[in-house]
């Protein structure tokens, strides 16, 4: 966990360094279609059916859709802002899922240390679009916006799968609904929007797209699978703040991005909300 938190955490970067090479929406593009290629095959290996019908064609096309818009918004808003800041904003996510289940799901509840870790993350929200609102670099704020919205539709993609047949369907199912997808409608979408494409490919840029395509999108999640049926969840969970602290990280010794008092503040903010959330439930909460 702690090394697939590293990967999820570093992905930011990664997409920073591919940029100058390959425009935005392209990239997420090729993320998804070299990812898709690689899952199948894995699927192949290990046996896993994917073509008979259980009732989630229609809601693996919505998770696919939301994870194309997620990932779309994600790319773009990393030309505005900071990878340090983004990783803070894209892991509110699991805040959104926690509200939205106590609204959709019956019996769903938080307790009151998932409520305050909720306030806490929420604070940091507050306090990086504050910094951003009042920084020098006046766009900041359109890319914190960009991604805030990723993590909403991040959120949206984790309750779809909650919420229909996906959540009994194989991992690995659910996975290339969302890749498959994502591979067929961003193309589609960096065409409209005129993006230019491909354009360099150092081997930085090169380098950087086989992390984001073999490391995250394919071993990482493949991994995080097999973690999942072999641990229970909710030490799995735990470890989850570590994201964007070693987002932050890798943006400072990395991009050398600044690590000024707003973004350490919002880190401890939301990295402390999310420790709070995930703590298992004792007598007193």
């Amino acid at each position: 966990m702690i090394l697939f938190c590293m990967l999820w955490g570093v992905q930011q970067v990664a997409i920073k360094f591919a940029t100058p090479g390959i425009s935005p929406v392209w990239q997420a593009a090729l993320r998804s279609i070299g990812a898709c290629v690689l899952v199948l095959g894995w699927t192949r290996l290990r046996g896993i059916s994917l073509c008979e019908r259980d009732g989630t064609l229609l809601p693996g096309l919505l998770a696919g859709l939301l994870f194309a818009g997620e990932f779309a918004l994600l790319y773009s808003g990393l030309l505005f802002t900071t990878a340090s800041r983004g990783v803070i904003f894209l892991y509110t996510a699991p805040f959104i899922v926690s509200l939205g289940a106590v609204l959709m799901l019956p019996g769903e509840h938080m307790r009151r240390i998932q409520w305050l870790g909720l306030a806490l993350a929420f604070g940091g929200v507050l306090v990086l679009f504050g910094d951003s609102l009042f920084s020098r670099a006046g766009g900041t704020w359109v890319g914190d916006a960009m991604i805030l919205l990723a993590a909403v539709l991040w959120a949206s993609t984790t309750l779809t799968v909650k919420l229909s047949r996906l959540a009994t369907a194989a991992p690995e199912k659910t996975l290339l609904y969302q890749l498959g997808i994502s591979a067929l409608v961003l193309p589609v979408l960096a065409l409209a929007l005129g993006e230019r494409g491909v354009g360099t490919l150092t081997a930085t840029v090169v380098a950087s797209m086989l992390f984001q395509i073999v490391g995250v999108a394919s071993l990482s999640y493949v991994g995080w699978f097999w973690l999942v049926r072999h641990y229970p969840a909710t030490r799995l969970s735990a470890f989850s703040f570590l994201t964007p602290v070693m987002g932050v990280l890798a943006g400072v010794v990395l991009l050398d991005e600044p690590l000024n008092p707003g973004v350490v503040f919002a880190l401890a903010l939301v990295g402390g909300g999310i420790w709070l959330a995930n703590r298992p439930p004792v007598a007193t909460d």
